[in-house]
């Protein structure tokens, strides 16, 4: 095969992390007696998606951001209520959550014993580690690299620098697989490594990012790293 080493994004790739959120924010907006409807619970995930993108590219702080987001969203329907307590509350119930999208296990299950697999996550550590711990597929992988634990987020090329370091890996059989553009795929391209962006929504390929594949299926993740023709039993 083509490559020894794959590292698998975790959140929009093989976990459902929008159903995941979806939970625990309106959870904790009910202990603040905010009874959002599922408009409300968009916004809130827009601008928690804003915020990460600004982490990525280095304009806000982790720590400001896991509050930050309630405050806005707060500041946007007129809500007076204490972001700091609400965001403790919704990462607690957040860290319960882990939902496997479906097929991810059985990619995962085919892939199993053929190569080396690792996950790479952007996220605080004790809701990764907690999500990941109750997570059926986590016995496939051989290790987990969290942002939160190596001081780095993705794409920054020292997160996939400590990455290395610990596995070991060489550059020219390493894949990594991902759904996002900034993080998994810029960081990828930025590291020299090979890429495979998770599109299932088959959106167009940005013309300015030099992406290896764009696989629209796990199907076709499969394909490409094993190089069979055969789909996933």
């Amino acid at each position: 095969m083509k490559y020894d080493v794959i590292l698998f994004d975790a959140d929009g790739t093989l976990l459902d992390f929008k159903r995941s959120e979806y939970e625990a924010v309106k959870e904790m907006f009910n202990l603040f007696d905010i009874y959002p409807d599922d408009q409300m619970i968009s916004k809130y995930s827009e601008i928690n998606d804003n915020l990460w993108k600004a982490l990525e590219r280095g304009e806000i702080e982790k720590q400001v951001l896991l509050y930050h987001r309630f405050e806005l969203f707060c500041d946007y329907y007129g809500f007076k209520r204490d972001a700091r307590k609400m965001a403790e509350s919704y990462m607690m119930h957040l860290s319960t959550k882990s939902y496997i999208i479906d097929g991810a296990d059985k990619l995962c299950q085919g892939l199993f014993g053929k190569v080396k697999m690792y996950i790479v996550t952007n996220g605080v550590e004790f809701i990764q580690k907690g999500r990941l711990s109750t997570c059926p597929i986590t016995k496939y992988f051989d290790d987990v690299f969290i942002s939160g634990v190596i001081g780095f987020e993705k794409p920054d090329i020292r997160y996939f620098e400590c990455v290395q370091n610990d596995i070991g890996f060489d550059k020219s059989s390493t894949l990594i697989v991902g759904d996002s553009l900034t993080s998994d795929i810029k960081g990828g391209i930025n590291f020299s490594i090979d890429t495979c962006w998770y599109n299932p929504k088959n959106k167009d390929v940005p013309k300015e990012m030099d992406i290896t594949y764009n696989a629209r299926s796990f199907d076709e993740i499969y394909k490409i790293i094993t190089d069979e023709s055969e789909n996933l039993i």
